[in-house]
């Protein structure tokens, strides 16, 4: 992709967050949608590109009444919006499409117009890992996290840090599900889920969506709100089964999506100003310091308990609240790229000063896929 060719200039979440019992599935995604056309002063026949993932763009496109040229309705788990980046930046730059919309939305905890959990029986995982056991999140994640604390010496207090701090940041943020202070104590007092996760470790199940409005960088400077660029962009993919991961150490898919995106932008660590690591579990954010290279393998704990990634540290992570403490209503990763622009807009509720670059890292599935982009706000 040429470099700051893409640019975002409409983004917003849903009216509302958190418990939203009166509103479907659907009817998130058109709020989203609307709500991020307001922002960009478009409407829908301005749109001639829909991505989405856990409901059909054609769906959506109906539901919107979008006739587009452009439709992507990759689904991979929650990094998926990461991935609609990437692809509408492309689509736009060969002229697939001008203008692309990309909805997000679930009715997590309410499951209004939701669809079920079933694994498929004929799947990988339905053949070689339910039958075991291995069934739901919490269930799975345990696997490499168990090996990872062994190997590199993490402990449940390591763990339990993570939220804390995201926690302090949520404290800032007035749309986040939980602000009120906790501790260490406090997180390894919570409920057992499965070990070494404590209720207080586990994302958040919410209601809620979002939607992000793409377009050409020639085109951006003709927008109300300030453009973000697109600097760099990576995917990837490792396993559908978490036992089959290469190595529970460390996420192929990361590592592999995270150089992509680099060496597209052409940046070093020491210029990112501000990452967002997807964190349906406790233990993501130390995967994705170590993965994405910011620290080396077993480093990424003391790195967080030394607070480098708290409020005045020189890395500032998660700072909505993460899906721990913000919203995680089943597929995270829209809320990732969200806060990174709302940094590169300078309108964060906690605004990280004179940030430039930003970055949203995003799983999905049990370190199945891995989506990350990179945003400027400078001026191409």
């Amino acid at each position: 992709m040429k470099q700051k060719s893409v640019a975002v200039v409409g983004a917003a979440e849903t009216t509302n967050m958190g418990k939203i019992p009166n509103q479907s599935v659907l009817g998130l995604h058109a709020d989203a949608a609307l709500n991020a056309m307001k922002d960009a002063g478009l409407t829908a026949k301005d749109i001639d590109g829909v991505a989405t993932a856990g409901e059909s763009p054609t769906e959506i496109a109906h539901y919107l009444g979008i006739t587009p040229t452009y439709v992507d309705g990759t689904s991979v788990g929650g990094c998926s919006f990461m991935l609609h980046v990437r692809h509408a930046a492309a689509a736009i730059n060969e002229g697939l499409c001008n203008t692309v919309l990309i909805t997000h939305a679930e009715s997590g905890r309410s499951r209004v117009g939701s669809r079920g959990f079933g694994r498929d029986p004929a799947s990988q995982m339905g053949q070689f890992e339910v039958p075991f056991g291995v069934t739901s999140p919490p269930t799975m994640f345990t696997i490499p996290v168990l090996r990872y604390m062994k190997e590199v010496g993490v402990t449940e207090e390591d763990l339990a840090m993570v939220a804390v701090i995201q926690r302090e940041w949520a404290a800032k943020n007035p749309r986040a599900s939980y602000r009120d202070p906790i501790t260490v104590d406090d997180v390894l007092n919570s409920d057992m889920i499965a070990w070494p996760f404590r209720k207080l470790m586990c994302c958040l199940v919410t209601d809620g969506g979002g939607a992000l409005i793409l377009t050409s960088a020639e085109r951006a400077k003709d927008f109300p709100q300030k453009p973000v660029y697109i600097l760099g962009t990576g995917e990837s993919v490792e396993t559908p089964m978490v036992s089959q991961m290469e190595d529970f150490t460390t996420s192929k898919a990361f590592r592999v999506s995270g150089k992509k995106a680099f060496d597209e932008a052409g940046i070093k660590h020491a210029d990112v100003d501000h990452l967002m690591i997807y964190d349906a579990f406790a233990h993501l954010p130390l995967y994705g310091l170590e993965d994405l290279g910011f620290v080396k393998r077993g480093e990424a704990a003391a790195f967080i308990r030394e607070r480098n990634t708290a409020i005045g540290g020189k890395l500032p992570l998660n700072t909505n609240g993460g899906g721990l403490s913000y919203m995680h209503s089943g597929m995270y990763g829209m809320y990732a790229l969200q806060e990174s622009i709302r940094q590169m807009r300078g309108i964060a509720p906690a605004q990280v000063p004179n940030a430039k670059i930003s970055i949203a890292h995003g799983v999905g599935g049990m370190f199945g896929a891995s989506g990350t982009i990179v945003f400027s706000n400078e001026k191409p």
